[in-house]
């Protein structure tokens, strides 16, 4: 992103700076009894800061269409144009001073044109410096935006990395369930098509949102459950007990409720003697998923696809952490609600 000059800050600078000096300009020669054109000095001064000001905004709106303001190069032709430009100004107002003061002029008049050169200089370094000021907050600004971009569209790559890990891991097995259900039933595998369909166009619709409404997210749920139901039968149990509000006023980062239903039917053993419970309630701000836990005796390998993978989303789009629980009885992840004012942050 091109950084622009804060044209309107430096002249309102200039304005303020003029009239601050002005102001004592006036009150110094006002005890000057010899002085009877107070007011046009005061005026003089005033505008002979202001043309200086302009001068310097006008140079470097010039030079910043060919440099950056922060390049060396910007900053010495800015000194090498604006001093020699002020020097003029002051000596173009030498002779209306000179005439105001009753005094003849002559450009011979070496004390005088000293003067009005070491004015020309003097007001040139004030104006540079209180305007460079304005440039060095406008760049700790712009650095800091920035800043907070690159870090948005980092966190923002890397939560659609993590995603797309999810999509490969889901279909890989879906597809070989699906494979093993044709050769079993093809009305019930027809079904499970249906649902898969299903829950990878909600997937893919939601593929560019980092956060997703509960409502969604629940539906998106709802497929793959159906699918599982259909592999599973009654061994595997989900109750999801949200009140209406609460699925219509929060949010969740996209895909956070599948791979926690995921998590629980890959890491332990139910059948439908003993089927695995899974409910999803709501305790405060917080969504609770619990399941019974019945751990495989052998042990499964992972990928991270599961827990890691969300609480690395989570923490990237929300900035919170998951809250992990396990006895010997139960596991349960715990996950802040979002507003959904708040989602797009």
């Amino acid at each position: 992103m091109q950084e622009r000059l804060p044209v309107k800050r430096l002249n309102r600078l200039s304005w303020l700076l003029s009239i601050i000096i002005g102001i004592i300009f006036y009150f110094v020669i006002l005890h000057n009894d010899s002085e009877k054109h107070v007011y046009q000095f005061t005026l003089l001064t005033m505008l002979g800061i202001l043309l200086v000001g302009y001068a310097d905004v006008g140079i470097m709106v010039i030079l910043a269409r060919r440099l950056s303001p922060r390049s060396r190069k910007f900053t010495f032709y800015r000194w090498a144009l604006t001093y020699p430009v002020s020097i003029f100004i002051y000596l173009c107002l030498w002779p209306v001073f000179t005439r105001l003061g009753d005094k003849p002029w002559s450009i011979l008049d070496m004390g005088l044109f000293l003067a009005f050169t070491g004015s020309g200089i003097v007001i040139n370094a004030m104006i540079t410096l209180m305007h460079d000021s304005v440039l060095l907050y406008e760049h700790k600004l712009h650095s800091e935006l920035e800043l907070s971009r690159l870090k948005a569209a980092n966190a923002e790559a890397m939560n659609l990395v993590l995603k797309q890990q999810i999509q490969p891991h889901f279909l890989f097995n879906a597809l070989n369930t699906l494979k093993a259900l044709y050769h079993k039933d093809t009305q019930i595998a027809d079904t499970y098509i249906v649902h898969m369909a299903g829950f990878l166009r909600a997937s893919i619709f939601h593929q560019a949102s980092n956060v997703s409404t509960l409502e969604n997210e629940v539906k998106l749920l709802s497929d793959y459950l159906e699918m599982q139901r259909i592999r599973f039968g009654s061994a595997l149990v989900c109750t999801i007990n949200l009140p209406e509000e609460t699925l219509k006023k929060f949010s969740l980062p996209s895909f956070s409720l599948q791979p926690l239903l995921e998590n629980a039917i890959k890491h332990n053993s139910f059948t439908q003697e003993e089927p695995l419970i899974v409910e999803i309630n709501q305790t405060d701000d917080r969504l609770i998923i619990s399941n019974n836990l019945q751990r495989k005796k052998v042990t499964v390998a992972s990928t991270n696809y599961g827990l890691a993978n969300l609480a690395e989303r989570y923490r990237l789009w929300s900035g919170d952490e998951i809250i992990i629980r396990e006895d010997s009885n139960t596991f349960s992840v715990s996950i802040k609600l979002l507003k959904n004012e708040d989602s797009n942050h």
